[in-house]
């Protein structure tokens, strides 16, 4: 490559995405050690020790980024995505009979010392799939064929990393219906998941007869509204009406099965866990303890923080899994309330950037992988940070970037640049 193409390629790159990348990794790796740093006293580069190790897979996950930047021609992504999301199918369900049982799920393979999550690699080739299908030209949400497809694409990952005790992993795949809006698909389908939310709650919290009666106090509504919009023995009522009847049939069925899907389907720890998020029991001690830590530590921050290294629930160990799933209350004791408000904005601002540069796109697979990217990372950020201050249930899910984890840092870094690749791409020769 001549000199002049070098420099082509490198006005095309949007750094701002690149700067914003090595900041929340800069931010993480200097949280790992103040999380670890009073129980294991050693240097931030000990390789021994957490931050040490973190620091490897910086660097590693640096070589992966220029890899993918400067090396890889981007067209490739779309050649090997079905290929390889068929490829990360296969190792989520190996993982489920060979792979290590960690507390209470089965989601991780180990390598000697190293582990590695198929979950977090399936993120990347759903997003690519998604990209493949919905950006070939004649794509339609109206056609049957062409929703099934899609439908999927996004099911079967989920449901395996469901079989595998992993709910946080799996509802990040909820966050592609906002990619998927973009491209067509109906607002009703948001609306039927938050009524059933809704109504998973309200069977848990008033009991199924309570339930029931909403669902046919709605039915009934809905059909006098249906009633005095549409003419009698239009096809539009009856058309309407069929809907409207399935709509009511599936909810009460919904209802029916909560119990059974809430005692049957999910495990102890996560029954526990919705019960105190609910308010149905209380215990502080037990599963609400990491939660009940996480707050007080957010919350003695006040408005500046106590200082880097200084945050005494940091430094006792009083919240477990700080530097993993709870490395956001680190931020907020040490940093305080201006610290979670400047990572919060460098993620808003990372999640904008990217929904901009997709939307910029003239290519229909690079806009949807775009939007594919930008919602993972939205549901990370939302679902972590929520449970950190008690608004979630406590899920095991990464901060990207920031949390402990090499696989975690991995995956976002290769589904962040891979993106950042296919808009350098764009911008070369548009």
């Amino acid at each position: 490559m001549s000199n002049s193409s070098r420099r082509s390629l490198g006005k095309a790159v949007d750094w701002r995405l690149v700067l914003y990348w090595l900041v929340l990794v800069g931010i993480g790796w200097i949280n790992i050690y103040a999380s670890i740093h009073s129980s294991e006293p050693a240097s931030i580069f000990d390789w021994s020790c957490r931050s040490g190790k973190q620091f490897v897979w910086i660097l590693t996950a640096t070589v992966l980024a220029a890899v993918i930047l400067f090396a890889v021609n981007p067209r490739l992504w779309e050649v090997v995505s079905v290929p390889a999301y068929f490829a990360v199918v296969f190792l989520l369900v190996a993982v489920i009979f060979v792979g290590a049982s960690v507390k209470g799920s089965h989601s991780w393979f180990r390598l000697g010392p190293v582990s590695f999550q198929p979950a977090e690699i399936s993120k990347i080739t759903t997003s690519l799939v998604l990209a493949t299908i919905m950006g070939k030209v004649g794509f339609s949400f109206a056609r049957r064929g062409d929703f099934l497809k899609v439908a999927a694409v996004v099911a079967l990952p989920m449901l395996i990393i469901i079989a595998e005790s992993e709910t946080g992993s799996a509802l990040v795949y909820v966050g592609f219906l906002f990619a998927l809006f973009r491209e067509g698909l109906s607002v009703w389908y948001l609306v039927l998941i938050l009524a059933a939310i809704v109504l998973f709650i309200l069977t848990l919290k008033a009991g199924i007869w309570v339930s029931l009666g909403v669902v046919a106090a709605g039915g009934i509504a809905g059909l006098v509204v249906l009633l005095r919009r549409h003419r009698p023995r239009s096809r539009e009522r009856r058309s309407a009406l069929r809907l409207l009847l399935l709509g009511v049939v599936a909810a009460g069925l919904m209802a029916l099965s909560t119990r059974v899907v809430f005692d049957k389907v999910l495990a102890d720890h996560q029954r526990s866990r919705i019960e105190v998020l609910l308010g149905m029991k209380e215990d502080p001690a037990g599963v609400g303890y990491n939660v009940r830590q996480s707050m007080i530590a957010i919350g003695s921050g006040g408005l500046f923080g106590k200082g880097y290294l200084q945050g005494t629930q940091t430094t006792y160990g009083f919240v477990p899994e700080q530097s993993t799933d709870f490395i956001f209350c680190t931020v907020g004791e040490e940093w305080g309330f201006v610290g979670c408000l400047a990572v919060i904005l460098l993620y808003v601002a990372l999640i904008l950037r990217i929904a901009k540069d997709a939307e910029r796109s003239r290519e229909a697979f690079t806009r949807i992988y775009g939007y594919c990217l930008a919602c993972c990372l939205f549901m990370h950020l939302f679902i972590n940070i929520g449970m950190t201050i008690g608004l979630m249930p406590v899920i095991g899910i990464p901060l990207p970037f920031i949390s402990y984890g090499g696989s975690s840092l991995w995956a976002f870094t290769v589904m962040l640049f891979i993106f950042i690749a296919l808009d350098r791409q764009e911008k070369k020769y548009f």
